[in-house]
């Protein structure tokens, strides 16, 4: 019987955890702002690729700056391909692919800073 009641009391202590955390509903801005933290602290690979995947698995693109901080945390531990891995995900997280381009357009003063090109522009 101790086995059920502890089973039957995590259970409504995650039912209650995820109450609460769903109450409140984060904003672009909080989430662009919690994503731009979190690289700008990155000190090693898996940290980075973790932040990367928990970042483009949410229903919406990421915004510039995250990808900036991305971008600048994955030079800053010399991880030139996860670099390039950012662009691939972004070309497959949008919509339309003018909007691809609105990004690298837009992260084209970060990419020629930093040294950091496209897959295409590597030639694969």
């Amino acid at each position: 019987m101790f086995g059920i009641r502890a089973v039957i009391r995590n259970a409504a202590f995650a039912l209650l955890a995820r109450r609460y955390y769903s109450d409140h509903e984060e904003t672009y801005e909080e989430f662009t702002n919690r994503y731009v933290k979190f690289f700008e602290n990155v000190d090693e690979q898996f940290e980075l690729q973790r932040g990367l995947n928990n970042c483009f698995a949410y229903d919406l693109v990421p915004d510039v700056a995250i990808c900036e901080a991305a971008l600048r945390a994955a030079r800053r531990i010399d991880d030139y391909a996860t670099a390039v891995r950012v662009f691939e995900a972004l070309k497959i997280k949008v919509d339309k692919p003018s909007q691809y381009e609105d990004y690298l357009q837009a992260l084209k003063p970060v990419m020629d800073e930093l040294g950091v090109q496209t897959k295409e522009e590597l030639g694969f």
